[in-house]
C-alpha cells in the first residue's frame, strides 16, 4: 500500500530542493558568466551589459590567446610540473603518514613534529630565494618539484587516514611475512585511495596555478609556465589599453581590439578548464577522504 505523503513533509522537500538549486545555480553561474563574456563584443563586456546570454558572438578573444609567442612550451612546462610534482608529493605524502604511525620508527614523535612545525612558521620571501639561489634551483625545472614534495598538510591527513585502519590487517600480512614495503603498497595504498585522491587534487591544483616560483626564480623565457605567460600577456594588454585609451588617434581604429576585462576572462577561463575537467574524476572519493581525515585529525 503506497503511503501518502504529508503536506508538511513535500514542503520541507520543495524548500530544499529550492535551496540546494540556488546554492548550485550560485556556484555554476560565475564561470558562465565567465564564459559568455569572452565570447560576447569586448565593448559591451567591458561596459558590463553582458549578464545572462551572450551578445555579437566571436571567438577572436581565444585565438589571439592561442597566438601567444612560446604558449605551447609553456603549457608543456605546467603540464611538466603538475604531473611530476603532484605525483612526487602524493607519494612522499602516503609514505611518509605510513611511517608516522609505526610506533618502532627511530624518533617518530620528533621527526614528525619538526615536520609539522614548519606548518605555522614561514621565513619570508627574502630567505627563502637566497636558499633557492644557494641550492642553484633558479633557473631549473627542479625547482618547481622539489620545495612541494614534503608538505606536512597531506601527511597529517594521511596519517590520520591510516591510523584508522584496523591494525589486524597489518598483523595478518606480517605474520605471512610481509615487509614494511609490501604492506604499505599491497594494503595500505589500496585502502588510502580517497584521502590519496584528496591530495592529489590539493596538489594538483597548487601545481597547476603556482605562478610566484616562476616570477621570482626563472629568468630563462624556456622555464616560463603557462599561468606566467598568460599573466605577463595580461599585464601588457592592460598596459597597452591604458596607452591607447590616451591616446584618440590611435583609438579610432580599435574597435575589435581585446579590452582588458575580455583579456582578463578569457585568461581565467583558460586557467581554470583543466581543473574543472579533472575534477569530476576525483569528486567521489575527494568529499569521503576530506571528510574522514578531518574527523580524525
Amino acid at each position: 500500500m503506497r503511503n501518502k505523503r504529508k503536506p508538511g513533509n513535500a514542503l520541507f522537500q520543495g524548500i530544499i530542493y529550492l535551496l540546494f538549486g540556488l546554492f548550485t545555480l550560485s556556484c555554476i553561474y560565475p564561470f558562465y558568466y565567465l564564459f559568455i563574456n569572452t565570447i560576447s563584443s569586448n565593448d559591451l563586456s567591458a561596459g558590463g551589459y553582458i549578464k545572462f546570454y551572450p551578445r555579437q558572438i566571436h571567438f577572436d578573444n581565444y585565438f589571439k590567446v592561442l597566438r601567444i609567442s612560446g604558449l605551447s612550451h609553456a603549457a608543456l612546462v605546467s603540464v611538466y610540473r603538475t604531473v611530476v610534482g603532484t605525483f612526487l608529493t602524493v607519494g612522499a605524502s602516503a609514505f611518509l603518514g605510513y611511517l608516522f604511525t609505526k610506533k618502532e620508527m627511530w624518533g617518530r614523535q620528533i621527526w614528525y613534529r619538526s615536520i609539522v612545525v614548519t606548518m605555522y612558521f614561514s621565513a619570508g620571501l627574502i630567505p627563502w630565494y637566497i636558499t633557492m639561489h644557494n641550492l642553484h634551483l633558479t633557473n631549473n625545472y627542479l625547482a618547481y618539484i622539489l620545495p612541494t614534495i614534503i608538505t606536512p598538510f597531506n601527511i597529517i591527513l594521511v596519517k590520520t587516514f591510516v591510523e584508522a585502519i584496523p591494525p589486524s590487517l597489518e598483523e595478518s600480512a606480517a605474520m605471512d611475512g610481509a615487509g614494511y614495503l609490501r604492506v604499505f603498497w599491497s594494503i595500505i595504498v589500496p585502502l588510502t585511495t580517497p584521502i590519496l585522491a584528496t591530495i592529489t587534487i590539493f596538489s594538483a591544483v597548487n601545481q597547476w596555478n603556482s605562478f610566484i616560483d616562476t616570477a621570482f626564480l626563472m629568468t630563462d623565457t624556456k622555464y616560463y609556465t603557462l599561468q606566467f605567460l598568460l599573466w605577463r600577456y595580461l599585464n601588457e594588454s592592460s598596459s597597452l589599453a591604458a596607452l591607447i585609451r590616451n591616446s584618440p588617434d590611435m583609438a579610432a581604429g580599435i574597435q575589435n581590439m581585446q579590452t582588458p576585462t575580455s583579456v582578463r576572462m578569457t585568461v581565467t577561463m583558460i586557467v581554470v578548464m583543466p581543473i574543472l575537467i579533472v575534477y569530476p574524476f576525483f569528486q567521489r572519493f575527494f568529499v569521503k577522504g576530506i571528510m574522514i581525515g578531518a574527523v580524525k585529525g
